[in-house]
């Protein structure tokens, strides 16, 4: 029996603010994605980030959307 240890990177907020910015120009969600949302993520990509008010919200939930991802912690 071989049991696989898979090691996740950790991801940068400054990055994800990046990412986040991508709204300006047509891609929403991208932020989302990086740190590991990624139903939702798609969700903000066919809605213009819930016509830009989850844009807004994601502003200041981005820093602990990033914690949780390095943490492990599961999200959806």
């Amino acid at each position: 029996m071989s049991t696989a240890i898979t090691t996740r990177t950790n991801k940068d907020t400054a990055i994800g603010y990046l990412l986040w910015v991508g709204c300006f120009f047509g891609f929403c969600g991208l932020h989302r994605i990086y740190s590991g949302r990624i139903v939702s993520g798609l969700i903000w990509f066919f809605t213009g980030g819930l016509c830009g008010v989850g844009q807004i919200i994601d502003l200041f939930l981005l820093p602990r959307m990033i914690q949780d991802y390095n943490a492990g912690r599961d999200v959806w």
